[in-house]
């Protein structure tokens, strides 16, 4: 529960015991100080409850849509990351039907890979990659050999 839900609450108890929305304010200013919520949001709350409103709940904001990728998203591009990682984001978007900006988000964000040349790499390496990388390059990174 957030802490507007919680004032919510007590605004409903202070409608509840007929207090008036004045008295309402007073308390909930006094007792949350400059947390409490703004003197037309308690207006606006002691009216729906005086309306005989029950819900602390906030209405669902209409807009646009968050383009933050799904769990599903999230796995289908680790999924697919792990099967081929020289796919480019564009491939990404036709071949899974995701959005650009959405791919880009779960490659850097929810996955923590970076761009380097045209493929993905996770931006920390583990000891045992490094060790790999070093094996494998036969290059002395990191006081490897």
């Amino acid at each position: 529960m957030t802490k507007s839900e919680n004032q919510r609450i007590y605004v409903k108890f202070c409608c509840k015991l007929e207090h008036s929305s004045a008295e309402t304010i007073r308390m909930i200013k006094k007792a949350f100080q400059d947390g409490s919520l703004s003197e037309a949001q308690i207006k606006m709350w002691y009216k729906r409850f005086k309306e005989g409103g029950e819900s602390v709940e906030s209405d669902p904001h209409s807009g646009r849509p968050s383009t933050r990728g799904t769990p599903k998203d999230i796995e289908c591009v680790k999924n697919a990351i792990n099967e081929n990682r020289r796919l480019t984001v564009r491939e990404f978007e036709d071949n899974l039907d995701i959005p650009r900006k959405s791919v880009t988000e779960i490659l850097t964000e929810d996955l923590g890979m970076a761009r380097l040349a045209a493929k993905f790499a996770p931006r920390f390496l583990t000891h045992q990659q490094k060790e790999f990388r070093a094996k494998t390059t036969g290059h002395v990174s990191n006081g490897y050999k």
